[in-house]
């Protein structure tokens, strides 16, 4: 039906039903599943899922490993949630808050038999929506009937798996003249993906040539450093420095990203801030929330760059990752430009972890 949504409308909407603590339901050959977040979860739909079969908990394997939990399934792990186990305690074997007040969670049983492609598209989704990387999942036998009765969103994996693993395409929707600090010559442009997710934004400084390399910084998200002015992180006088030397040069075009905290949103941010303060190093941090190191994607970078019509970049980065994304989507990195700037006693320990275990140049 033209008027009914597309497997992308599909997906932003079960993002948003999982973010509320809506299950949704999840095919796969033949098979079906309900999958909701642990972050959202309440009490009375933990018992309406009992109700429907045997609910198992899935993780990443990064949290698995902090939980000391077999990842049979390589990348996620299956746990078998035990009859009487209640809400907080799913809450605490997704959430590493509390691992060091209350180390000892297990035994935790995990599961081998049949496919995890139902469990890992849930965790994709809930890491999409920016939640806690945890989900539960309940087989069920007559998963479309569910989608009427129960009106739950329907993700198909045929129809939604290459679609969880692109980019999503960018479209410009507003563009404005826009006199800065770093240049009175500044143009902002505004760029809509079309799966719903957040808006980025490109800023042109001065008239920048099209025909040569252009001086281009990614920059991320980060509310935090960026407009709070936080001395745990050099991300807001990155962020300056960038626009200041484009300014001085006369052009360049800085590419706003809002991929906060690497990607993982800014709750998980300051979840990861609260390890830190626990002793645990940036890499770790997310580790332990279920994250990888990273989970940013440059692809949406150089997206932006090629509709702007920038074929090459003088790139302002110590990210050797995004010069290699840069290439890999069509973006030739011509130079790249050292952004060595804000260290302070406070995100020392911080960038001496970047450099050691992310690879980070100087």
């Amino acid at each position: 039906m033209p008027l009914g949504p597309t497997i992308i409308e599909r997906l932003a909407r079960a993002r948003a039903d999982l973010r509320m603590g809506v299950p949704v339901v999840l095919t796969a050959g033949g098979r079906g599943a309900l999958a909701v977040a642990v972050e959202t979860l309440s009490a009375t739909r933990l018992a309406g899922l009992r109700d429907m079969g045997a609910p198992e908990l899935v993780l990443t394997a990064r949290r698995a490993d902090t939980l000391k939990a077999r990842a049979y399934d390589s990348d996620l792990a299956r746990i078998a949630i035990p009859d009487d186990a209640a809400l907080p305690w799913l809450r605490a074997i997704a959430d590493p808050a509390d691992d060091l007040n209350a180390p000892m969670k297990g035994p935790l049983r995990s599961l081998r038999d049949g496919p995890a492609d139902l469990h890992r598209a849930a965790i994709q989704l809930v890491k999409s929506a920016h939640l806690l990387p945890a989900a539960v999942v309940v087989p069920v036998p007559h998963a479309l009937a569910l989608v009427g009765g129960a009106n739950l969103t329907l993700i198909a994996l045929a129809e939604a798996g290459p679609e969880l693993l692109r980019a999503s395409p960018l479209h410009a929707v507003a563009s404005a003249r826009l006199p800065m600090a770093a240049s009175q010559a500044g143009r902002v442009h505004v760029f809509r993906p079309e799966d719903g997710g957040e808006e980025h934004f490109a800023i042109e400084i001065g008239r920048p040539e099209r025909s040569a390399p252009v001086l281009a910084r990614l920059h991320s998200a980060c509310f935090t450093g960026d407009v709070l002015g936080s001395l745990k992180c050099d991300c807001g006088p990155q962020l300056r420095a960038a626009l200041a030397q484009m300014g001085r040069e006369g052009a360049g075009v800085l590419l706003y990203l809002n991929q906060e905290g690497r990607g993982i949103g800014l709750a998980n941010k300051l979840r990861a801030y609260s390890l830190q303060d626990q002793g645990f190093d940036t890499v770790d941090a997310n580790h332990r929330l279920g994250f990888e190191d990273d989970e940013r994607d440059f692809r949406l970078g150089s997206g932006i760059l090629r509709k702007l019509g920038f074929r090459a970049v003088r790139l302002m980065t110590n990210n050797p990752r995004k010069i290699l994304m840069m290439q890999a989507n069509g973006i030739d990195v011509a130079e790249r430009v050292p952004l060595t700037v804000g260290q302070t006693d406070q995100n020392a320990a911080y960038l001496a972890t970047k450099v050691a275990r992310s690879g980070h140049l100087t």
